[in-house]
């Protein structure tokens, strides 16, 4: 088994695509791994796969995610070492026609639920000067789409926290790094036509490029990857 520096990660925002990737790398490497999400119903097959355990978890209510890592430090005897937040939230539709209301959650999961998450992380990282917090960002985090304005807004201000947290906490020994997910990701139910094959993100070459990154030495870190198929039109 491939040796590694970290010990226990902690997944926000768990669905079957790339965080159920992430798990079973994660476990594979050696890693011992905690699934947190709003409904954990369907990650019962995941965590008997990956010996996970799975927490109910609202991202953008601070309660709900300080109850989360202290649950998890009760559980897996200390600190998750490692955080991943997956969590984000779309509203699509015309600017003018979009409810304040829908916007207001969808950037509160998007980004505030990601810096709840990060700093409940970066609170237990610090005074151990090591540790991993990493961002899934998309497409959106770069670009503004027609009818997009709410996962634009919240894909933003979660690069823009990556970004300032990796200027504060490298020094401290805490890698930071953001994922810019640029394209469809491949599942079960989306799949790429015959004629375009590999046009799709393979959700475990994904996760790939999470473990390699997170296993960088430090003199050498990133703070960002940009993913994309090779198909893409760059």
């Amino acid at each position: 088994m491939e040796t590694t520096m970290y010990k226990t990660a902690l997944i926000v925002g768990v669905g079957m695509g790339l965080s159920a990737a992430l798990a079973r790398l994660f476990t594979r490497k050696g890693l011992r791994a905690a699934l947190a999400a709003r409904q954990t119903d369907k990650l019962g097959g995941l965590c008997k796969e990956t010996g996970a355990r799975a927490y109910a978890c609202d991202a953008t209510n601070p309660d709900d995610v300080t109850r989360l890592f202290t649950a998890v430090e009760r559980d897996y005897g200390g600190a998750p070492d490692v955080v991943v937040y997956n969590a984000s939230a779309r509203v699509r539709g015309a600017l003018a026609d979009l409810m304040p209301a829908d916007v207001a959650k969808a950037i509160a999961v998007s980004a505030f639920g990601g810096f709840l998450v990060a700093q409940q992380a970066a609170r237990r990282m610090i005074p151990n000067g090591h540790g991993a917090i990493l961002f899934t960002g998309a497409s959106a985090s770069m670009k503004g789409y027609p009818q997009s304005a709410a996962f634009a807004m919240g894909k933003f201000a979660l690069r823009g926290l990556a970004q300032s947290m990796a200027r504060e906490l490298s020094p401290q020994g805490i890698h930071v790094a953001h994922f810019v997910i640029d394209g469809g990701i491949r599942s079960a139910g989306r799949t790429e036509p015959p004629d375009r094959p590999d046009s799709m993100l393979d959700p475990d070459a994904i996760a790939a490029n999470y473990w390699s990154v997170l296993n960088q030495p430090r003199s050498a870190w990133t703070w960002e990857m940009e993913i994309r198929p090779w198909l893409e039109k760059f």
